[in-house]
């Protein structure tokens, strides 16, 4: 299958971290992935809920929303009642974070995760917690700079992608006409170190074999990796002022 944008098919999007996008939060990164655009804001507060207190530890919890013209033709805001994808994305934010975070490093804080779709064209959620990791590390480091840690909390560094099989061949990082022509449809959340956080699969149609399970799983684990390098170099540019 020739990719429409000409990448090969275990070719990431081009992908930018735009660090210290806004000052009001203590991090702040806007996500491109491809034509995707997320911004993901990190912001600390006193205090933990009721069944952390005591604890010794802080809590990371994560929103996720798509703004109206996030999509042709407006998307309704969400007012009361929550869309039951965004629920289901904002605590895999929330997981996947967590995973590679020590709870200890900030005890009684509380971080907040919000990562708003700004324009979707497919893997809102990977890049959602692929931005938020960055966020979260300027967050935290915004922290130390207040003598409000105990310890550096970061253990690893989590990205994540999607993947599919599309026209019978297996692709990495799919914009939504791949992902709107995939047989099969995946999301692997990954560390630096290539370690499983998370797998989401399914089969559009007719079932897959589980080689092309192990397969799509393979292909994830290396671009999530690929992620995890462009992170890194992201923050290791001076932030903006």
């Amino acid at each position: 299958m020739a990719r429409f944008d000409g990448r090969s098919h275990d070719a990431l999007r081009p992908t930018r971290f735009h660090r210290g996008f806004i000052d009001t939060a203590e991090g702040a990164v806007l996500v491109e992935a491809g034509r995707t655009r997320v911004l993901c804001t990190v912001s600390a507060t006193t205090g933990v809920p009721a069944w952390k207190r005591g604890s010794g530890e802080g809590w990371l919890t994560a929103e996720y929303s798509m703004l109206p013209g996030s999509v042709e033709g407006r998307k309704r805001r969400e007012i009361g009642k929550r869309d039951g994808r965004s629920v289901e994305i904002q605590r895999l934010i929330g997981r996947a974070l967590r995973s590679v975070v020590d709870l200890t490093g900030f005890p009684d804080v509380t971080l907040s995760v919000d990562c708003d779709v700004l324009q979707a064209d497919g893997g809102t959620r990977c890049a959602s917690i692929s931005g938020a990791m960055v966020a979260l590390h300027d967050a935290l480091k915004t922290l130390a700079s207040r003598d409000q840690l105990n310890h550096w909390p970061l253990r690893e560094w989590v990205a994540a992608v999607s993947v599919g099989l599309v026209g019978s061949e297996e692709l990495l990082d799919l914009d939504y006409g791949e992902d709107f022509e995939a047989e099969v449809d995946m999301n692997v959340v990954a560390t630096a170190s290539g370690k499983v956080v998370e797998v989401q699969g399914t089969a559009e149609g007719a079932p897959f074999e589980r080689a092309a399970l192990d397969r799509l799983i393979d292909l994830g684990l290396a671009g999530a990796q690929q992620l995890t390098l462009l992170q890194q170099e992201a923050v290791a540019e001076q932030q903006p002022a």
